[in-house]
């Protein structure tokens, strides 16, 4: 499953990093990285952007950019 297929609340562990070079990078660099536990927090009603928390903080970014790319898993 992708982030963005996670429902608000729930939580799961992030299982693959996807993307290549700065966006694999960037992606790390917020947190994102294998084994990371994240909640869902919220989303727009388009989609865009997503709100999770992950290592203790709130991260929102653009779900087109960190659903496509990260996997997880409940």
């Amino acid at each position: 499953m992708n982030i963005k297929d996670l429902e608000i609340g729930k939580s799961a562990k992030i299982t693959e990093v996807g993307g290549e070079g700065a966006l694999r990078q960037h992606f790390l660099d917020m947190g994102l990285i294998l084994g990371a536990q994240i909640t869902m927090i919220k989303f727009a009603p388009m989609g865009d952007p997503v709100e999770i928390k992950i290592h203790g903080y709130e991260l929102r970014s653009e779900e087109r950019r960190v659903g496509k790319e990260c996997r997880s898993r409940w």
